[in-house]
């Protein structure tokens, strides 16, 4: 009887000591597991109306122009070749989006975090060598609202269509060193173990309708690159309302900093659409279109961003090269810039 207690005893300690595995990889095989391990999740707003979406269907809903001209490409429009399309083309929406048109509120995730049927995004992983790697993980948006100014309802600056957000985590031998969360023209840079996580994986909370990623949840104010005050003229707001798993529908990659190339984890993931140099939504409206209203040079309706690859992929530094300090932070409460303790 005690030699039988010894043997359980002794399985019991065997199977704790054992790599703790994941309950089940959510990616191709080759796509490095720590990538998966600390992938962010993203809690969006309570109060979202424009939630992550399929990233074909951005194509399927948009026609190619310039200048506001349609102009000539490939039929149908999809992923595989998107990039044949020239860098001064805007994907611009078939339908009118002030009328809020359905396929611009993208997919709520349901109670299992899962956008379903829609891939609404892409880890691209860049392997610097000697154990340096940089994991970015990005976040599509049919439609981006950029919310009231100064609490003032009928005014408001920035609304587009497409909207590409991003996390990105610098690893060192496969440990998270630090997380970037893209906020607008910038973002904030944050000591992984600060982050607030569940298990391991750090929290990005997506802020109401511009879904610019912060740390912590609260009131944002980003009139002024760098400073995260608690209020001010221009505000993000984050709470915990619905919880993503971007893992769960997205496509994978590895990229080449030698020659800007994408190679897909799996091979049956399309590629093109990484080419694509042009906008992922519509030309900033004139002046003369009704729906446009420009205060002080901003304008209501701006132009939809560029996509991942220009995200500077093989960036130096945790932060991208914009001009702005490289600050990387080691609390989450907003504070200046000057009171910061390390710099980059």
């Amino acid at each position: 009887m005690f030699r039988h207690f010894l043997s359980i005893a002794a399985l019991a300690v065997a199977v704790s000591a054992a790599p703790a595995k994941f309950e089940k990889r959510q990616a191709p095989s080759g796509v490095p597991d720590y990538v998966l391990k600390y992938a962010p999740l993203v809690w969006l707003h309570s109060a979202e109306q424009y939630f992550p979406s399929d990233i074909q269907a951005q194509l399927t809903n948009s026609n190619p122009q310039v200048n506001f001209a349609t102009v000539s490409g490939p039929n149908p429009l999809d992923l595989n070749n998107l990039n044949q399309l020239g860098g001064d083309v805007y994907l611009t929406s078939k339908d009118d989006v002030t009328k809020n048109p359905q396929w611009i509120k993208g997919a709520k995730p349901d109670g299992n975090r899962k956008t379903n049927n829609a891939v609404s995004a892409a880890v691209i992983v860049n392997d610097k060598g000697s154990g340096n790697v940089d994991a970015f993980y990005m976040y599509f948006y049919a439609y981006n609202w950029g919310g009231i100014v100064a609490g003032l309802p009928d005014l408001q600056f920035g609304n587009h269509v497409g909207d590409w957000e991003h996390n990105m985590i610098r690893f060192a031998n496969g440990v998270p060193q630090y997380v970037w969360y893209s906020q607008h023209s910038n973002g904030q840079a944050f000591k992984y173990s600060i982050t607030e996580k569940e298990g391991d994986r750090p929290y990005a909370y997506s802020a109401n309708g511009s879904h610019a990623n912060y740390a912590i949840s609260g009131t944002h104010d980003h009139t002024i690159p760098n400073f995260n005050l608690p209020f001010g003229v221009l505000e993000d707001h984050t709470d915990k309302g619905a919880l993503w798993d971007p893992l769960l529908s997205a496509y994978y990659y590895k990229f080449n900093a030698g020659d800007g190339s994408f190679t897909p984890y799996d091979s049956s993931a399309p590629t093109g659409w990484l080419g694509f140099k042009g906008r992922w939504g519509d030309q900033e409206y004139p002046t003369s279109d009704p729906r446009q209203v420009k205060v002080f040079g901003q304008a209501k309706f701006a132009s939809g961003p560029t996509g991942p690859a220009d995200k500077q992929l093989n960036r130096n530094d945790v932060c991208p090269d914009n001009g702005n300090k490289c600050i990387l932070r080691t609390i989450l409460v907003p504070k200046r810039s000057t009171d910061e303790e390390m710099e980059e």
